[in-house]
């Protein structure tokens, strides 16, 4: 008790220095749990894919489509439950920077194989009636305002011309790591609104999402499906979803390593700067712990005066920083629209953030405990300053 009595006396002796120890240390374990965040962000596609879908895409790339007419044959092979058509549509709402995801889909096989959306029953009901029909996550809706019932013009960049669809449900996530942000409608309006504007495109399918009823024959599904279409004019590639998601990741993975980086930086700058403070305050004290050594102390109980004091500062600095995490980290993703379709602080994300803490707290007292513990009684007493 007395010890403890006595860090917190030492912690607030010089009240102005502690503070800005406190403040620089909250500062980077915001920080650090924000770019931790924005990294986690970056791979939630493919944390959330489900192990039972797979990906069905032109092998030569994505951009390049394929017949409508293999969904029949991809139906037919052996371990395939399901299969939908989806087109990456790409059109601007009101101006380029309101970007959000949008699908043409096979609207009953697709939202099927996602159960984690959620959609009210009347309004999935009025979205299947509906050729112009769309549907919309919870997240984007309240991004834009969107309602069931309103008219949303999009302006073609893939597909040219003007088009209107209209909000007929608005879904939202089983869990928080639901994707939120996307725009569906049905595959067979645009398919039909192409092959009348520009017939040499129509009938043509961006990507197939498959559906396997044994997740263990995955590999083995996605190979019979590729083996279908080998030395044909338009042959496959088949992944998991999980594998599509992280191709795309992939493109900006040095993007995702310098923010890594950046993060531990911050956590490196802060233990100099709390490094510094507690050399100062040891070498102000040497004549203190000299005293202390004389009065029948030991090395142990030196070094934890000045341990406890480093990691004092540290918790708090670090508790102020995570307990800022989570407004913070709300505050960014308004900002950001659907930039980022999930952006939560896990809990992973906050236990990195205690475990920097506390190796900064171990580490900034090390070489000052240990001067400490080492100093002689003489030499102490005759320091100065």
């Amino acid at each position: 008790m007395h010890l403890l009595k006595l860090i917190l006396r030492n912690t607030l002796r010089h009240k102005l220095r502690t503070l800005l120890t406190v403040l620089g240390l909250l500062v980077a374990i915001l920080s650090f749990g924000l770019l931790q965040t924005v990294v986690e962000a970056w791979y939630s596609g493919s944390k959330a894919a489900a192990p039972d879908r797979l990906i069905t895409r032109n092998s030569v790339s994505l951009v390049v489509p394929l017949p409508v007419h293999y969904r029949d044959k991809i139906r037919g092979v052996d371990g395939v439950r399901s299969v939908a058509a989806a087109n990456w549509f790409a059109g601007v709402y009101q101006e380029p920077k309101n970007f959000f995801p949008q699908f043409a889909i096979d609207a009953v096989p697709y939202l099927a194989m996602y159960p984690e959306y959620r959609i009210p029953e009347d309004q999935l009901r009025d979205f299947m009636r509906d050729r112009k029909g769309a549907v919309v996550g919870r997240k984007l809706a309240n991004t834009y305002g969107f309602k069931v019932g309103d008219v949303v013009p999009l302006k073609g960049t893939i597909f040219s011309g003007s088009w209107e669809f209209v909000v007929r449900a608005i879904y939202d996530g089983a869990a928080s790591t639901t994707d939120t942000s996307q725009f569906f409608f049905h595959w067979e309006y645009l398919n039909e609104s192409v092959r009348t504007r520009a017939p040499q495109r129509a009938n043509q399918v961006g990507v197939f999402v498959v559906q396997v009823s044994d997740v263990a024959r995955a590999a083995e599904i996605s190979k019979s499906i590729d083996a279908q279409f080998g030395n044909s004019a338009a042959e496959t590639l088949t992944e998991t979803e999980q594998a599509f998601q992280i191709g795309f990741v992939k493109q900006t993975e040095a993007i995702v390593i310098a923010i890594r980086i950046v993060s531990f930086v911050v956590i490196f700058i802060i233990l100099a700067v709390m490094a510094n403070t507690m050399a100062m305050t040891a070498r102000e004290r040497m004549s203190e712990y000299a005293t202390l050594k004389a009065l029948g102390f030991g090395p142990g109980f030196l070094g934890g005066l000045i341990f406890g004091e480093s990691l004092a500062i540290a918790v708090t600095g670090a508790m102020l920083g995570v307990i800022l995490t989570f407004p913070v980290a709300d505050w960014f993703a308004r900002q950001m629209g659907t930039l980022f379709p999930v952006f939560e602080v896990s809990m992973h994300t906050v236990w990195s953030q205690a475990v920097c803490a506390a190796v900064v707290g171990v580490a900034a007292a090390l070489l000052p405990a240990w001067r400490a513990a080492q100093v002689r009684i003489v030499d102490g007493l005759r320091a100065v300053g």
